[in-house]
């Protein structure tokens, strides 16, 4: 039996107010289901920053989904995070919104490029209500530019262009 729509969006909302509000990595895992098989990922081209087009499955290990947290922690901070336009499809057992924040590159020399962005979450729930999928579509051209040290400078660019 599926859970129920409120079941289910109060279980998305936890997990994004608990994302959204920096919680510990263990708080996180916390929100995901213990009887099914997890897994993360942030879909893009592997090769643009290390935590986007990867495949990370289980709770431990090089490539669980508490690494794909851990490589957020190292490579990104954000503020003002929020989440809306709620999506629940209780056949399905999953939940879709958008969020948007104020990401900040802070490792090598993209350290301090920031950008705006509005990302997508699709999470996918086992029978108890806990996340079995965790799914993000995001601007992975921002953060590959902030990455490399390059977004800020392209902004500024770009910006003095609209000018003329």
């Amino acid at each position: 039996m599926s859970p129920a729509r409120d079941q289910l969006l109060a279980s998305a909302k936890a997990l994004c107010d608990a994302f959204a509000n920096k919680a510990p990595i263990d708080e996180l895992l916390s929100h995901f289901s213990t009887t099914h098989q997890i897994f993360a990922a942030e879909h893009g081209e592997p090769f643009l920053v290390p935590f986007v087009g990867h495949w990370f499955e289980g709770r431990s290990g090089p490539d669980s989904v508490h690494t794909y947290f851990s490589l957020l922690q190292k490579y990104l901070t954000y503020e003002d995070m929020t989440f809306s336009h709620w999506v629940v499809d209780t056949e399905a057992r999953k939940v879709s919104t958008r969020g948007s924040a104020k990401f900040t590159w802070i490792e090598g020399k993209g350290e301090g490029n920031t950008w705006e962005e509005d990302f997508a979450y699709i999470l996918d729930f086992d029978e108890l209500g806990k996340i079995t999928d965790y799914q993000v579509w995001a601007d992975t051209g921002a953060a590959y530019l902030a990455h490399c040290g390059e977004l800020n400078a392209k902004r500024k660019d770009f910006e003095a262009s609209q000018k003329k």
